[in-house]
């Protein structure tokens, strides 16, 4: 059952004609003011529309709970995403947006890998940031030709290679249009996330599906 507590949001009309919508998705933590500077830098102009998690752990902004760090409550994901869902689909109507290609950052880029599972069509597309598997069970919805960017840190002691993997082949499984690529880096963002984000979407904004 979807809850009808309102996500506090901020958002920011497009700049430029022809310019996407992007959902920033923050990190545990976050809260809707934190990636509106990356959104800026990866699609200078774009619309914006950058809601805060509505879990709380120990006081910190989630999208869903979790268990123990890497494992999480599948069941609230579940329904925190559909809530999500509901959310994109009321903003679409109240501010007059397209689909949006979603950003997320960790626990916003799981949020995001979750609505590809279980609403992609919600979504034009993806930047995953950090992502897990967000769920045990695959996609349960085709995601036919979905642009999706995974980008991942060699050295991230949060999110482990293979599973970082395994969420790309499944992506890959549900007919998502992905490209995953490992930089040398930890968990944290780095200025090539921000470069290839940025690059990757001009492909997207321009009608092409990058390369794989």
């Amino acid at each position: 059952m979807t809850n009808a507590t309102p996500f506090a949001h901020r958002f920011e009309p497009a700049a430029r004609g022809g310019a996407p919508t992007l959902l920033m998705l923050h990190g545990t933590g976050g809260n809707e003011d934190d990636l509106l500077p990356l959104g800026q830098m990866i699609a200078p102009g774009a619309a914006l529309l950058s809601p805060r998690g509505r879990v709380l752990e120990h006081g910190m902004p989630r999208f869903f709970r979790r268990l123990a760090e890497g494992v999480f409550d599948e069941a609230d994901v579940r329904a925190r995403a559909m809530d999500l869902a509901a959310f994109i689909e009321a903003a679409r109507t109240r501010y007059d947006l397209p689909a949006p290609i979603a950003v997320g950052y960790s626990n916003g880029a799981n949020i995001a890998a979750a609505l590809l599972y279980l609403k992609p069509e919600v979504l034009a597309g993806a930047v995953l940031l950090r992502a897990m598997v967000p769920l045990s069970a695959g996609p349960e919805l085709r995601a036919e030709g979905k642009p999706v960017l995974i980008l991942s840190g060699a050295m991230d002691a949060i999110v482990p290679a293979a599973n970082a993997g395994r969420l790309a082949s499944a992506l890959e499984g549900a007919g998502a249009a992905v490209t995953h690529r490992t930089l040398p880096v930890g968990h944290e963002l780095s200025q090539a996330d921000i470069r290839m984000a940025r690059d990757w979407l001009a492909t997207v904004e321009h009608g092409a599906v990058p390369a794989v």
